[in-house]
């Protein structure tokens, strides 16, 4: 009787395959070009041309792969991206659980974990203050990332090519992206920023702000997206140096007080610290 380690490996060979093309498509070469067609792909691999356009149709046909139809080249597909992100946000929410129980210990309010969603930041983690009046966790609800300081967080390493394209996509979404949740529907949520609060109207004052974000190295909020409550956030980055999330600490206006910035300053070390565990290394 054959054994798990001594049996056949079912399709073993075909995945490998799979596998080299997949890494293939994300070498350098591939990346320069926008992508590679089966031609070059046969060339690189040493294989035969037509079972190298079937692989590429089926890998494409499953996501994992994009075909760019005016080039006819294939590149890494959106599916892929979304599986290794599923990946880094099951990292992330493990490896940020400690900093985020710190932090709300520490500074005695309500810290989240975000990320970017298209226009919109989604809060995948929080640790809730140990007091009774406080604000509330946000976990599963999409807010609009212009209106949020996570959100600007988020957006503060992008260029601006790319930062125009996205504004004129999103920088009209609404507060709260579908009902309001249960939870929160108690809270005083702002489809508009009073007029005295407005710190992003357009797109060159989001900007200015993404600038001033890049230089302290977090982010304020002071009754934009609800009444009475203030906030604070700073970029979580991975090992690329990429920012992949926002650390938020949100709290009644009426305790915070004077004491919003030296609040910053500590999420924004408390980022530092969970960025280092996912291997940035600050230059």
């Amino acid at each position: 009787m054959s054994t798990p380690s001594s049996g056949p490996r079912r399709n073993s060979s075909g995945l490998a395959r799979d596998i080299e093309i997949i890494e293939l498509l994300g070498s350098a070469e591939a990346v320069a070009a926008a992508g590679l067609g089966v031609s070059r792909v046969a060339q690189l691999t040493g294989r035969d041309k037509a079972v190298v356009s079937r692989t590429l149709a089926t890998l494409a046909d499953a996501g994992l792969l994009d075909r760019d139809d005016s080039t006819l080249a294939y590149r890494l597909g959106s599916r892929l991206y979304a599986l290794a992100a599923l990946t880094v946000e099951s990292r992330l929410a493990r490896e940020s659980q400690p900093v985020l129980r710190r932090v709300a210990q520490r500074a005695r309010e309500t810290t989240h974990l975000c990320v970017l969603r298209g226009g919109n930041v989604l809060t995948i983690a929080s640790e809730l203050s140990p007091y009774e009046f406080r604000t509330t966790g946000w976990e599963g609800v999409t807010t609009a990332a212009w209106r949020t300081p996570s959100g600007r967080v988020l957006l503060s390493d992008w260029d601006e090519e790319a930062l125009v394209r996205w504004y004129d996509e999103h920088g009209q979404d609404q507060a709260i992206v579908g009902p309001v949740p249960p939870h929160i529907a108690g809270f005083s949520v702002l489809q508009a920023p009073p007029a005295d609060r407005i710190v992003v109207s357009d797109l060159e004052s989001l900007k200015d702000e993404l600038g001033r974000i890049r230089e302290s190295g977090y982010a304020l909020l002071d009754e934009e997206l609800e009444l009475g409550v203030v906030g604070a956030s700073a970029p979580i980055r991975d090992f690329t140096g990429r920012i992949v999330a926002a650390l938020n600490v949100s709290a009644p206006k009426s305790r915070i007080g004077e004491r919003l910035d030296g609040l910053a300053r500590f999420v924004a070390v408390s980022a530092r610290e969970l960025s280092s565990n996912l291997g940035y290394t600050q230059p």
